[in-house]
């Protein structure tokens, strides 16, 4: 598109114009410093570029001998530092004698040392705030002042009445445990669960109890190393919203089950595969997948009556819980 020059615009134009004069010096004298030799540098990468490690000392078994090997071997793998962690106590029977209870003289010793063999090697050394395993922690820290987290347990009931009836509790920790509130709440119209919509649950893998899956509190584990599928079939039509996996730790191939749907039981449409969470060790071993609506069904009702999973080589348990 054609622009006409204001005399605005020549003005910038001209500015920046001048500005360039002014620091293109610097940009030749940079252009004009020696190259970087990126062979030697990653062979000998400088001080800021070296990674650090956390340094686990386990269950008190702190030696000065060990202390001096675990850092004698990370300069010689080109470590920069290291994080000392102090992880749980004393083993029974102690792994060594004397054990090097945290915070304990003895503790204190095999600390200094570390320290002075750490500026020996040229290497650093940070104090990680353990143990408790991964957070701060200690026998002054009781059940209430811990990190804590909220829990909870759902309870189906027939409304237009009144209730008089023992809630469950939900899980506890070394047995504390508090209220926070009970909200009592219309179940909406149209949605419906498999605790209310009981399906049947079938498979094609040998030597497990599919059926066990719709079960509520199940704890028998459902797995396989070949491919394979798990049906759950609905007297009713059944929109499917949501699946819960649960396994025994967090597991990536129970999380990526292909999902499909069926109006007959014959014919399955694709509808996702589920897609793994970014999560760690410390992460719950039960997911909660939201599914998109089914794909329309060309000859027959949308309205799902069966659900299948189609399992991958390797996987663990899927619950039962659908929604």
């Amino acid at each position: 598109m054609n622009r006409r020059l204001t005399p605005s615009f020549f003005a910038c134009n001209l500015l920046l114009g001048l500005i360039t004069c002014v620091v293109s010096p610097e940009a030749q004298a940079q252009s004009s410093a020696a190259p970087v030799d990126l062979k030697a540098a990653f062979q000998n990468p400088p001080e800021a570029a070296k990674p650090w490690v956390f340094w686990y000392w386990m269950n008190a078994a702190v030696t000065p001998e060990g202390i001096t090997a675990d850092l004698e071997a990370m300069r010689e793998a080109g470590i920069g530092g290291a994080y000392l962690m102090p992880i749980k106590g004393v083993e029974n029977p102690p792994a060594i004698t004397p054990p090097a209870v945290q915070l304990s003289p003895q503790w204190w010793k095999m600390v200094k040392h570390a320290m002075r063999e750490a500026d020996r090697l040229g290497l650093k050394l940070a104090m990680h705030v353990s143990d408790g395993f991964a957070l701060a922690g200690g026998p002054w820290i009781t059940p209430e002042l811990s990190m804590q987290k909220v829990v909870y347990t759902q309870s189906l009931v027939k409304g237009g009445r009144r209730i008089n009836q023992v809630l469950p509790q939900a899980a506890t920790v070394q047995n504390y445990y508090r209220d926070i509130a009970v909200y009592a709440y219309p179940t909406p119209q149209g949605i419906s669960s498999t605790a209310t919509s009981k399906p049947r649950v079938t498979s094609n893998i040998a030597g497990g109890k599919p059926e066990l899956l719709a079960v509520a509190g199940n704890k028998e584990g459902f797995k396989t190393s070949e491919p394979g599928w798990i049906q759950y079939a609905f007297d009713q039509p059944f929109t499917c919203r949501s699946l819960r996996i649960r396994s025994n730790g967090y597991n990536y191939q129970a999380n990526r089950l292909l999902v499909e749907v069926s109006n007959d039981g014959q014919q399955f449409r694709p509808v996702t595969r589920l897609q793994p969470p970014r999560s760690g060790w410390q992460d719950s071993s039960a997911v909660t997948h939201a599914l998109p609506p089914p794909p329309p069904a060309t000859s027959v009702s949308a309205t799902t009556r069966r659900v299948r999973n189609r399992v991958p080589r390797t996987w663990t348990r899927p619950s039962g819980n659908s929604r």
